[in-house]
């Protein structure tokens, strides 16, 4: 659940954006801002594309790819999944976007934008052999 808020009357900036995760490091597990942004894109690229109830095609298609041969024509399809997942939310753009063979699985490199804020930040999503979404 995510909720837009407008900046105080004081002038004093409160966050923009307010929610909360479960998978937070924190023991309120409230975010804010970049972290929920991150913590949504995280949670989207961390569910098969298809394992989501009446929404078929939430999630990537990465984890039924893991052990194929990363041929050109099947990094151009996980580049065009990582992109349709970025751009389902629309306040992250992605430029960039990288897809190299790791030692067991595949590596994303991608230079996320947060749009809202015009900043922008680096970052390495591994998906390995234990179907699991490591952010490094």
């Amino acid at each position: 659940m995510v909720k837009q808020t407008q900046k105080a009357q004081s002038g004093i900036n409160s966050q923009v954006f307010k929610g909360f995760s479960s998978r937070a490091e924190q023991s309120n597990y409230k975010l804010f801002d970049f972290a929920l942004i991150k913590q949504n894109l995280i949670n989207r690229l961390s569910v098969r594309k298809g394992e989501r109830l009446e929404n078929p095609e939430f999630g990537t298609m990465i984890y039924d790819v893991l052990f194929e041969p990363l041929t050109d024509t099947l990094k151009q399809a996980i580049l065009d999944d990582i992109t349709a997942n970025v751009n389902a939310d629309p306040r992250i753009s992605a430029d960039n976007i990288v897809v190299s063979q790791s030692e067991h699985g595949i590596s994303i490199q991608v230079d996320l934008t947060y749009v809202p804020y015009n900043i922008t930040e680096k970052l390495k999503f591994g998906f390995d052999e234990n179907s699991t979404l490591r952010l490094s």
